[in-house]
């Protein structure tokens, strides 16, 4: 099995011990991305749509790295600290997923790194090429 690490610079640099993502055949498998501005490293505001549009953004960046894209994922683990945003997180999600919509869990937790309101991480499954 060949693992090849999926960077880019137009996400968020990883803060810690792990890649942005690693492709291992066609699946690629991502990981959580907080709404870190790529350039600045700085969350991007305490607004939630905001902190969420920013994930979706920084998710992209590295499905795009991998070859493919957002539409591509078809596991979506999304991690809030506050379960009451959950209706946002649906409406967001729909400006960037049209359907078949990725398999999907919501998570409450305590809190996520640098105190922002939401985590997304997930799989993705690269399209064949015929």
């Amino acid at each position: 099995m060949t693992k090849a690490i999926i960077s880019t610079d137009q996400a968020p640099a990883a803060i810690g011990t792990y890649n942005q993502g690693i492709k291992v055949g066609t699946t690629v498998y991502l990981s959580g991305q907080i709404p870190l501005v790529p350039e600045t490293m700085e969350v991007i505001s305490e607004d939630f749509a905001e902190q969420t549009h920013q994930v979706f953004k920084n998710l992209s960046a590295v499905c795009e790295a991998a070859g493919g894209e957002l539409q591509d994922m078809v596991k979506v683990n999304i991690f809030l600290t506050d379960l009451s945003h959950f209706a946002t997180v649906n409406e967001i999600m729909s400006q960037y997923f049209r359907t078949p919509y990725p398999a999907r869990a919501a998570i409450g937790v305590k809190e996520l790194p640098k105190s922002v309101q939401i985590e997304i991480d997930g799989i993705m499954e690269l399209p064949s090429i015929n």
